[in-house]
């Protein structure tokens, strides 16, 4: 059985992962999970880039893991208003260490008096595979919506209770995990990956 190592320590997600690639024939585990320590510097200029540099160094940590594939996601939240940022340094933004409430808090005050046509934002995943064979493929979800007024819903984590969907009146925090994995830029991303994941574990 092959194994599928996530470059995570974050619990949300790695719930999220392993609903999504339930089906496929490999052990899911986290970095912890696995006994890898190791520190990265995401330096890229991109979420793919940087997905990439994290699946690569873990891998690499690896040693000699037979048909270990390995995993990473670099995602991040995109709001139109303030010229893209977070972006990239969504997970860095105000220091590591500050919590997500201070985060949104923080962004819902830079957009205070902005219209709700202005709001726009998106959530973008990059997510980078690293197989056995040194291969690397690389795959991209996104997920459109608006900036809210407020914090809402107790599911999720990180921005998910700040980011609305119209379609749906509710905020992803506010969305079952079956819901969330269905349209989120994760979900999207990894029902991508597993694809292709799925074509090379069955060849």
């Amino acid at each position: 059985m092959y194994q599928i190592i996530f470059a995570t320590g974050n619990a949300g997600k790695m719930k999220e992962v392993r609903e999504i690639l339930a089906d496929l024939p490999a052990q899911v585990l986290s970095m912890k999970e696995a006994g890898i320590d190791t520190d990265i510097v995401e330096d890229g200029t991109s979420f793919e880039e940087n997905a990439v540099i994290k699946a690569r160094a873990v891998a690499g940590a690896l040693g000699e893991r037979e048909k270990a594939v390995v995993l990473a996601d670099d995602s991040g939240l995109e709001i139109d208003w303030l010229n893209g940022e977070p972006g990239i340094y969504s997970a860095r933004y105000m220091g590591e260490d500050t919590s997500y409430r201070i985060k949104n808090a923080n962004l819902i005050a830079r957009l205070d008096g902005v219209p709700p046509e202005k709001r726009t934002a998106r959530f973008v995943c990059a997510i980078a595979a690293v197989l056995p064979d040194g291969e690397v493929l690389t795959t991209r979800g996104v997920i459109e919506g608006k900036i809210g007024y407020e914090e809402r819903g107790a599911n999720g984590f990180g921005y998910d209770p700040i980011f609305y969907l119209p379609d749906m009146s509710r905020t992803t925090a506010e969305l079952t995990p079956a819901e969330k994995n269905a349209v989120s830029h994760r979900g999207n991303a990894l029902m991508a990956m597993k694809k292709e994941l799925s074509e090379r574990m069955q060849g």
